[in-house]
């Protein structure tokens, strides 16, 4: 992410801002200081709200190598912020629909990475058109789903839902 940030970084005046504490902080706040770039990256660390961070950020970037699932990304899409995402294992192809509602790249591609970070900031999605996308991560569509994997939710029900 810092890498990709950095190319950029050389075509339009922005800010990157990194959430969490983590143990690579150090090396991170070293690699962007290398890269020349330290003063245009904030590491706040934990914040008990990240939202306040989202719902200002013209981009939302997941650059992880893998997720269990992607929570923050469907958080920032339900925010309507756009979104880049890599292409790793578990949600970001789902959430993202192969790419309908946000680029996926390559892990650990911080060429395409930033190819994708520049596009997107040049071109965004409509808010709406991006919220779209967690439309079906409702508390009432996780419940039922719940309900059903657990066999207290007949199908006759579901099948009403559907179609309703």
């Amino acid at each position: 992410m810092i890498r990709a940030f950095a190319r950029v970084r050389a075509h339009k005046d922005c800010r990157l801002v990194i959430l969490g504490e983590g143990r690579l902080r150090p090396e991170l706040e070293e690699l962007a200081q290398n890269l020349g770039i330290a003063d245009r990256v904030a590491f706040p660390g934990f914040v008990n709200n990240p939202y306040a961070y989202m719902a200002r950020a013209s981009l939302f970037v997941l650059s992880s190598a893998w997720e269990g699932s992607p929570n923050v990304l469907t958080e920032a899409v339900a925010l309507g912020r756009p979104v880049v995402a890599t292409d790793c294992p578990s949600g970001p192809r789902e959430l993202l629909q192969d790419g309908r509602y946000g680029p996926l790249v390559p892990v650990g591609d911080a060429d395409k990475l930033a190819e994708a970070m520049l596009e997107t900031l040049q071109h965004p999605l409509p808010p709406e058109t991006i919220r779209e996308a967690a439309a079906e991560y409702t508390v009432e569509n996780s419940a039922r789903r719940y309900l059903e994997v657990l066999g207290f939710w007949p199908a006759t029900l579901t099948a009403q839902n559907d179609t309703a």
